[in-house]
């Protein structure tokens, strides 16, 4: 009998967590979205419009046109790894290649790759996976040859699944077959509603559980037991992952590495990893560094305590001075902002003064 185990973010485990799962839980994985393009059509798939489909990268919430903006976005997280997913990043797998080579490359053979696989893989295929620097497969599949293949050739390997309400019979099913295989794992994540998703998932006779914004009700029961059952019945790795783990630690611990890198001297990181600071809003683009410069005399500040940001056509200080200023500047628009550090800099909240 395995002793069941808690994860740091409320997970559940046996055995040992797969060490692509341990970076995720600190938020030191790069996500890097390697095309939306998949040949399944999975009915629970969550990938949203704007990838879907579609040939795109992204890594993290940045839009890839070339490797320096991969690399950029590793640094200022500080990546201690990267998590390649899609789509199914086979159908690109040239470009898989290249940039597992490109990360390993830059950060060393400790930056741990870990791929997403929609689609059964050959076993040359694998082989120059391995060879390139992937250490560790997840396969989206209920085929325990391919984990088997994928140990022959050196790499760590899994399957990661939904826990999909009424499938816990294929669940154990796969657990035996893998039970025995050595360094085989199971990732089973809890069933989540998506813009794109959540049609197909209602025509299933699928709800919202009571406590939760996108889980699927009974979905933590069927990994539960799935997980009790492993625990008895095998010595395999198992990993169950709620929901909540994705938004409330790995995006948050990643958001707070994120922020505490590229955090400006006006910028306050708060305990979610938020930006918090004030603005001037309201000016015409021609504007800002008149205002700024008017400021920065007219009260004494130094450079770098008041800064332009051009795409959103507004100036930004310390939260502090905002609240000090707005109340001598009546001719000028000041407010609180509290937003993401990520690429797209999106506003959780806007307080105007």
């Amino acid at each position: 009998m395995q002793k069941i185990k808690i994860t740091s973010g409320g997970g559940m485990f046996v055995g040992d967590l797969p060490d692509g799962c341990k970076l995720c839980l600190e938020g030191a994985k790069l996500v890097l979205f390697l095309t939306g393009l998949c040949g399944r059509r999975c009915f629970y798939c969550p990938i949203s419009r704007k990838r879907r489909g579609k040939d795109v990268i992204y890594a993290n919430e940045r839009p890839i046109r070339g490797w320096r903006e991969i690399v950029r976005e590793a640094e200022e997280m500080d990546a201690l790894g990267s998590g390649i997913t899609g789509g199914d990043p086979i159908l690109r797998f040239r470009r898989m290649l290249r940039y597992v080579r490109l990360l390993k490359g830059r950060f060393g053979r400790e930056h741990h790759i870990h791929v997403y696989l929609c689609t059964p893989v050959s076993v040359e295929r694998l082989r120059r996976m391995r060879e390139a620097g992937v250490d560790e497969v997840r396969f989206h599949l209920f085929d325990p040859d391919q984990i088997a293949r994928a140990r022959e050739v050196g790499l760590n390997a899994g399957v990661e699944i939904p826990a999909i309400p009424g499938w816990e019979e294929r669940i154990i099913w796969l657990l035996g077959r893998l039970d025995g295989l050595e360094g085989a794992f199971v990732n089973l994540n809890e069933l989540e509603f998506s813009e794109t998703n959540a049609a197909a998932l209602r025509r299933r006779g699928m709800r919202l559980r009571d406590d939760s914004d996108v889980a699927v009700e009974g979905s933590m029961e069927c990994a539960v037991r799935a997980l009790e059952w492993a625990a008895a019945n095998t010595s395999l790795r198992v990993h169950y992952c709620p929901s909540y783990v994705k938004d409330s630690v790995q995006l948050r611990n990643r958001l707070i590495r994120k922020a505490l890198n590229i955090a400006k001297p006006h910028e306050e990181v708060n305990e979610d990893g938020l930006l918090f600071k004030g603005v001037v809003v309201g000016l015409r683009k021609e504007e800002l560094q008149r205002v700024r410069r008017y400021l920065l005399r007219k009260y004494g500040l130094r450079p770098w305590e008041i800064h332009i940001d051009r795409r959103k056509r507004r100036l930004e200080l310390r939260w502090d001075l905002a609240e000090r200023l707005a109340k001598a500047e009546k001719n000028l628009s000041f407010a609180l902002v509290e937003e993401y550090p990520t690429y797209d800099r999106l506003e959780t909240s806007v307080i105007p003064l």
